[in-house]
């Protein structure tokens, strides 16, 4: 099966980000560490592009706060708490194929889906547990999300 992923030179993320409009706010790069202690909380490692982005930077945030890019260990800590709490069981769908990364600010969160080796970028809606696609990849999710293509 072909790699989906988008190659990228080291620093593009970066450049990428803050080449775009808006306010944002690019953390500290993350440590190995703490990548491998994602992956193995989530029983996975994260996606190529994904674990290229945080290593330029563990998380980014909107000009609002809202979690552009969440860094590693909020990946994994959102993450299995979606997947584990009973009470949500009862109300969503299934989170286990979605691996979430980000927030809109509203309580929407933005997903990918790893295990289908898919690069798109889908919106869950808290509100009506629709999932919703919305990018073809991180890097048009960057671009759609901080131009205001992808309305949240």
């Amino acid at each position: 099966m072909a790699d989906l992923t988008m190659e990228r030179d080291p620093g593009m993320w970066t450049e990428l980000v803050t080449a775009l409009p808006g306010t944002t706010t690019l953390q500290p790069a993350v440590s190995e560490a703490s990548l491998q202690r994602c992956a193995a909380a989530l029983g996975h490692p994260l996606p190529a592009d994904l674990t290229a982005l945080l290593r330029e930077s563990n998380g980014i945030e909107g000009e609002y706060g809202e979690g552009v890019i969440w860094s590693a260990e909020q990946i994994a800590s959102e993450n299995l708490t979606l997947r584990e709490d009973l009470a949500l069981a009862t109300l969503y769908m299934p989170f286990d194929p979605l691996l979430f990364f980000a927030d809109g600010g509203n309580g929407d969160l933005f997903a990918l889906l790893p295990s289908f080796r898919r690069p798109d970028v889908f919106m869950w809606n808290h509100e009506n547990d629709s999932r919703t696609w919305v990018a073809p990849n991180l890097a048009t999710y960057l671009d759609w999300l901080l131009t205001g293509r992808i309305a949240v």
